[in-house]
């Protein structure tokens, strides 16, 4: 065997127990996703209780829990938010009814009203983009009522990532409001500039 044969045979060692450690840190998880799922729905019901309390180390506690029953369903691979990847199955085994607002940490799709503006809100779960890095979970906003105005020239628009300080006691609902009424603002005070500006 060459170098390059030997240096390779190391490395696949060097994967296989790292793998072998990884699986032992987390067999208090479970490996069938039945049993995943049943888990995954108190981590939801946890989960919207610290975010509720705006209690910021529960909450990524909890998010990096499920992060390992995601990845430790998918036989240690990262790749569980793949199509049809174990991170997809549990987010869609306990998404919220169509309509109703989801807990913090359960996807779902729901409808708000903004000073007379309907928006359909898309909200990500525990396991969605820049929850790891982010307190409040990503979610899109969506226009509703083609024939009025809309505060995206695009009817669309995404916010991931926020990083508004932790807040207790805000529901999906209103923190959504919350967030599309101050961008709504922020259009008009810099429309309402432009306009001083022409006029100088």
């Amino acid at each position: 065997m060459n170098q390059l044969g030997f240096d390779m045979l190391l490395a696949h060692a060097d994967q296989q127990n790292r793998d072998r450690a990884w699986m032992r840190e987390t067999r208090h998880l479970p490996d069938h996703i039945d049993e995943g799922v049943a888990l995954y729905r108190s981590m939801i019901e946890q989960h919207h209780q610290a975010m509720m309390d705006g209690n910021i180390d529960i909450v990524m506690g909890i998010r990096e829990e499920a992060r390992l029953l995601a990845r430790r369903l998918n036989n240690g691979e990262i790749g569980y938010l793949a199509e049809g990847a174990p991170g997809m199955a549990l987010e869609a085994e306990t998404k919220a009814t169509d309509g109703a607002v989801p807990l913090w940490g359960q996807t779902g799709s729901f409808v708000i009203d903004v000073d007379g503006m309907r928006v359909r809100i898309e909200m990500g779960g525990i396991l969605s983009l820049a929850s790891s890095v982010s307190f409040w979970p990503g979610f899109s906003a969506n226009i509703v009522d083609l024939d009025k105005p809309f505060f995206s020239e695009t009817g669309y628009q995404s916010f991931i990532g926020l990083q508004a300080a932790e807040e207790a006691g805000l529901t999906p609902d209103a923190f959504t409001a919350k967030v599309i009424a101050s961008c709504v603002e922020e259009k008009r005070r810099a429309s309402k500039r432009r306009r001083t500006r022409g006029a100088a």
